[in-house]
């Protein structure tokens, strides 16, 4: 449904405005009878169950994806393209996985190929034994987790590797001023450590000017090998705000208090 609505929405525009990202590792299934029955996805997304996502990091899983993304989409070519979450596959996607994507970059159906995951060691070993171009790290390099300046971020800048920074607001706990006690963490509730480390870091923030979301978007962005940072939105005024965040004027001095409020 995404990649329908996204090829709509860019249809007509100019090819080379824009840069598209997709993953590959799970093959839709068709589940007509499901949908027949009024059943819904049941995996936390509000869509009729039409398909059923099944594992797959064979080669012609891999392509059989693309394949069916450029579809939807209504494009002929896909700018990045992810292995998605493949911590319990990492003899597939490694191997035929990866080889796949490689085959496809080579055929300019692709310009880049990586994987995305929630963790930073196995991203790191992508990085130290394939051809990568970008790696997708999820809540593990924030104002919170810096699990990943520890393994990944090193060895992705000494081998040139872009790493895309998501879930810079760690599921929600770090996106608000100030700082609910249901705030959450890791798609969980946040724990009361986690809670009083946020609302010391908002404290500082507000002393310096600027709000505890506007440090967590720029905060990755000044690690010399993270590209880009990843944030979620579904309004147009939280598309604003996310520009807003990232063009707020944050003064030196602030980082290095926030390292003290940790």
């Amino acid at each position: 449904m995404s990649e329908r609505r996204l090829g709509a929405a860019l249809r007509g525009r100019d090819r080379d405005a824009y840069v598209l990202s997709t993953k590959v590792g799970r093959a839709l299934v068709p589940t007509p009878d499901r949908a027949a029955a009024g059943e819904s996805d049941g995996h936390g997304f509000m869509t009729p169950a039409t398909h059923r996502r099944e594992w797959d990091f064979s080669r012609d899983g891999i392509l059989r994806s693309i394949e069916e993304s450029l579809e939807r989409l209504g494009l002929d070519r896909i700018d990045i393209a992810y292995l998605h979450d493949p911590d319990d596959h990492w003899e597939a996607a490694s191997t035929t996985g990866v080889g796949a994507l490689v085959e496809l970059r080579d055929q300019g159906v692709v310009r880049a190929i990586g994987a995305g995951m929630n963790q930073s060691a196995m991203l790191t070993e992508f990085v130290r034994r394939t051809d990568v171009d970008i790696v997708m790290v999820a809540g593990r390099y924030t104002l919170l987790d810096r699990t990943a300046a520890e393994d990944l971020l090193p060895l992705a800048a000494e081998r040139g590797v872009a790493v895309v920074a998501a879930a810079i607001y760690n599921s929600g706990l770090l996106s608000r001023e100030e700082v609910p006690a249901d705030a959450r963490f890791d798609y969980a509730q946040a724990p009361d450590a986690l809670l009083n480390g946020a609302r010391a870091m908002a404290e500082v923030c507000a002393r310096h000017g600027v709000t505890l979301p506007d440090a967590a978007v720029q905060f990755a962005l000044r690690h010399p090998a993270v590209a880009s940072v990843v944030v979620g939105t579904r309004t147009a005024e939280q598309v604003e705000s996310s520009v807003a965040r990232h063009a707020r004027d944050i003064p030196e001095a602030l980082w290095a208090e926030l390292e003290s409020a940790r």
